[in-house]
């Protein structure tokens, strides 16, 4: 379904470079550790459509991303085009989001720092860093692990958290960030990690975090 008038040429350019910006977060991601082998999930609405998804087929390391070898799902979960399929807790949770959210880029990652601290009873990102100080007000805090995703429930649970939030912070779980563009997203991911392992080894001092003030 087109949710846009633009030429088919448009289209396919837009297609193309969407391609390749998937395949390269999922690649930035191997390289700054935050991938789990070939677990977790990074989606992207197919240009021109609002129930088309890219992803990388499971099975693949996501080092093995390339523009070529991604695949095209819709909303039920069938693979549209391309080789393989889509993990069901993938289509499980990122399919909701997507139709309810409207997000066009979502990921999810059981990233090292962040999952260390959602494993925390208090799991709440401090603003004492400048870093995490850009996500004041802008993280979901899902308090509640409610274990594998077999079902599109849980992703509906998950995107009437999100709402004008940016972040999922998902309990015991890892974390699910949302955006517009792959870079804006990955960017959001990456310094989600960057802020989290700063916090942690701050606490790890054992000392009283200094947060800043409003």
């Amino acid at each position: 379904m087109n949710i846009h008038s633009l030429s088919a040429n448009k289209v396919s350019e837009s297609v193309v470079q969407t391609r390749i910006d998937l395949a390269a977060a999922l690649r930035l991601a191997v390289l700054h550790e935050l991938e789990e082998g070939i677990d977790n999930h990074f989606t992207v609405t197919v240009p021109g459509y609002k129930d088309r998804y890219l992803t990388l087929p499971f099975g693949l390391h996501w080092s093995e991303a390339t523009a070529s070898n991604l695949i095209v799902f819709d909303e039920l979960g069938q693979t549209l085009q391309g080789t393989g399929f889509v993990e069901l807790s993938a289509h499980c949770i990122h399919t909701p989001i997507h139709e309810i959210t409207d997000a066009r880029v979502v990921m999810h990652t059981h990233q090292t720092w962040a999952l260390a601290l959602n494993m925390l009873k208090n799991n709440r990102l401090i603003p004492a860093s400048q870093t995490a100080v850009a996500f004041c007000d802008r993280i979901a805090y899902d308090d509640d692990y409610a274990g594998a995703a077999v079902s599109l429930a849980e992703g509906e649970r998950v995107a009437n958290l999100i709402r004008d939030h940016d972040v999922v912070f998902m309990k015991n779980h890892g974390v699910l960030v949302v955006g517009e563009t792959v870079a804006q997203t990955y960017k959001r991911l990456y310094r989600l990690e960057r802020a989290c392992r700063t916090q942690v080894l701050a606490m790890a001092t054992q000392r009283e975090l200094s947060s800043i003030s409003e």
